[in-house]
C-alpha cells in the first residue's frame, strides 16, 4: 500500500499556504459580521427600531450562511474530481471581489431599498466562496501531512480562521480609532473591505505556488487503499452522492460536532457585541478583548492539534465541548459585571479553552472520517450545513431570546444545549485518529467487524497510517 504523505517540505509549505489563504479569505467573511454588529443597522435599515434593525443586520449576516452549503457542494463537487488547489484559488478570488464590492456599496439614504438587497446578494457570494474555502484549506494541508502528526499541521489551516477574525477586528478598531464618529459611518467602513482587494491578491500569489495533494493524486491514480479498477471506478458517481450513500454516519457526526463549535463562536465573536451594548459595556473593550482573545487561540490551535496527535481526536474535542457548557453562565455574568477585566476574562477562556480546542482537533477529525476521493464532499456536506443552520442563526436567536426574556439566562441554556448535541455526536463518532486507533485495538484486541458504509473510512484510515 503506498504511502500517500508528502515531503517534509511539502507539508510545511502546504501549511504556510493554508494559513494565510485562509488568514485573508476568512478576513473578508468576518468583516462582514463585524459590520453587522456595529454600523449596518443604521446604514442599511434606518427605518426599523435599533434592536429590530440590529436582528435584521445579523439577518443578512446569516444569508451568507445559507448559501455556505451550496458552494460547499458546487465546490466540493469540482475539489473532489479536479483537484483541491484550484478550487482554492476560485473561492479566494470570488471572495476577494465581493468583499471589495461591499466596501462600495451605496447605502439606504442613497439608493433607498436596493442598498438591503444588494448587500444580501453579495453577501450571499461570499457564503457560497467561504463554503467551498473550509474544506479545500483543511484538505491541502492534512492530505499532505504525516498521520502521526496530522491534528498538529491540519490545525494551522484553522489558525488561518483565526487571524482572519483578529485581521478584521484589528482594521474595524484602527477605523475607528482614527475617523470621528460621523465620518466612520460615512465613509470610515468601507475602508477595511476596499483594503481586502489587496490582501487577496497576496493571498493568490501564495496558493499559486502550493502543490496538488499526495492524497489526491493516489486517487486519480487509482492507487487509493480498497480502488480495484482504477479512477474510473471511483468516479462512477458523483461525489456528492458517493459521500452520502457511502458516509452518512460521519456526516451527521461532523454535523453535531459543529452544533457547539460553530453555535458558540458566532456568539462569543459577534453577539457579544451587541449584548455588550446592552449592558453597557464599551464596544472597544469587546473588540479588544475579542482580538487578543483570538490571536491566543490562534496559538493554541495548534497545541490541541497535536494534542490530538497523541490521546485522540474524540477527549480533545468533548473536553472543548463540556468546557462551553460549564463557562456559559459564567460568560455572561462577567460580562454583567461590567468590570473590563472580567469582560476578558470571560472572553479569553471562551475562545482558548472552549472553542480553541474543538476547532483544532477539527481539521484532522473531520478529513479522517472520509475517504479520500470524496473528502472535500463529505467536509464541505457536514461543516457547512452546521454553519448555515446553527451558525447563521445563533446571533440571532440569542438576540430573540435577550429580546423576549431580557436576561442572559436564556442565551446562557442556549450555549448549554448546542454544548451537549456536540458531546453527544463525537461520543459516538469512533476514535478517528489512526495511531491512537491502533493502540486501542492492540490494547483491547480485534474490533467488530466494519458495517458496509464504514469501509471506505477504514481504508482510508489504513492508506493515510506512516
Amino acid at each position: 500500500m503506498a504511502d500517500v504523505q508528502g515531503t517534509p517540505r511539502e507539508v510545511r509549505k502546504a501549511a504556510i499556504a493554508s494559513l494565510f489563504g485562509s488568514a485573508l479569505e476568512w478576513y473578508d467573511f468576518f468583516l462582514y459580521g463585524t459590520a453587522a454588529a456595529l454600523v449596518f443597522n443604521s446604514l442599511f435599515f434606518p427605518t426599523f427600531d435599533p434592536l429590530v434593525g440590529t436582528i435584521a443586520a445579523f439577518g443578512t449576516n446569516a444569508v451568507g450562511f445559507l448559501a455556505r452549503p451550496l458552494g460547499g457542494i458546487v465546490f466540493g463537487h469540482f475539489g473532489d474530481r479536479i483537484g483541491r488547489k484550484s478550487m482554492l484559488v476560485t473561492t479566494l478570488v470570488i471572495m476577494g471581489v465581493a468583499t471589495c464590492l461591499i466596501g462600495l456599496l451605496p447605502t439606504y439614504a442613497t439608493i433607498g431599498a436596493w442598498a438591503p438587497v444588494l448587500l444580501v446578494a453579495l453577501r450571499i457570494v461570499q457564503g457560497i466562496a467561504v463554503g467551498g474555502e473550509w474544506g479545500g484549506g483543511v484538505l491541502i494541508v492534512s492530505e499532505h501531512a504525516p498521520s502521526h502528526r496530522r491534528g498538529f499541521y491540519s490545525a494551522w489551516s484553522q489558525t488561518g480562521v483565526g487571524l482572519g477574525f483578529v485581521l478584521s477586528a484589528s482594521a474595524y478598531a484602527l477605523a475607528q480609532e482614527v475617523t470621528t464618529k460621523e465620518s466612520f459611518l460615512a465613509w470610515g467602513w468601507r475602508i477595511p473591505f476596499v483594503v481586502g482587494i489587496l490582501l487577496t491578491a497576496v493571498g493568490l500569489l501564495i496558493r499559486l505556488r502550493i502543490m496538488e495533494t499526495p492524497a489526491f493524486r493516489a486517487t486519480e491514480s487509482g492507487s487509493e487503499s480498497g480502488s480495484e479498477s482504477g479512477s474510473g471506478a471511483k468516479k462512477s458517481a458523483p461525489p456528492l452522492l458517493d459521500v452520502i450513500r457511502t458516509h452518512p454516519k460521519s456526516i451527521l457526526i461532523a454535523f453535531g460536532a459543529r452544533v457547539a463549535e460553530t453555535g458558540a463562536s458566532y456568539l462569543f465573536l459577534t453577539f457579544s457585541l451587541s449584548y455588550a451594548a446592552e449592558v453597557g459595556v464599551g464596544k472597544g473593550v469587546v473588540l479588544a478583548a475579542l482580538v487578543v482573545g483570538m490571536l491566543f487561540e490562534s496559538f493554541a490551535m495548534p497545541m490541541f492539534g497535536a494534542l490530538s496527535d497523541r490521546i485522540g481526536r474524540r477527549p480533545v474535542y468533548i473536553g472543548g465541548a463540556i468546557a462551553v457548557i460549564v463557562w456559559a453562565y459564567p460568560f455572561f455574568a462577567m460580562f454583567d459585571s461590567r468590570n473590563p477585566v472580567l469582560v476578558f476574562v470571560a472572553i479569553f477562556v471562551a475562545l482558548v479553552i472552549g472553542h480553541g480546542s474543538m476547532i483544532g482537533t477539527q481539521p484532522a477529525f473531520f478529513t479522517e472520517l472520509f475517504a479520500s476521493r470524496v473528502a472535500y464532499s463529505g467536509l464541505a456536506l457536514g461543516h457547512e450545513l452546521a454553519s448555515m443552520i446553527v451558525g447563521g442563526f445563533s446571533p440571532i436567536i440569542a438576540t430573540a431570546l435577550l429580546a423576549w426574556a431580557d436576561a442572559s439566562w436564556p442565551v446562557a441554556l442556549f450555549l448549554v444545549v448546542m454544548g451537549a448535541v456536540t458531546v453527544f455526536a463525537v461520543a459516538a463518532a469512533p476514535e478517528t485518529n489512526p495511531v491512537v486507533r491502533k493502540g486501542l485495538k492492540d490494547r483491547k484486541g480485534p474490533e467488530r467487524e466494519p458495517e458496509e458504509s464504514e469501509e471506505p473510512e477504514e481504508a482510508e484510515v489504513k492508506s493515510r497510517t506512516v
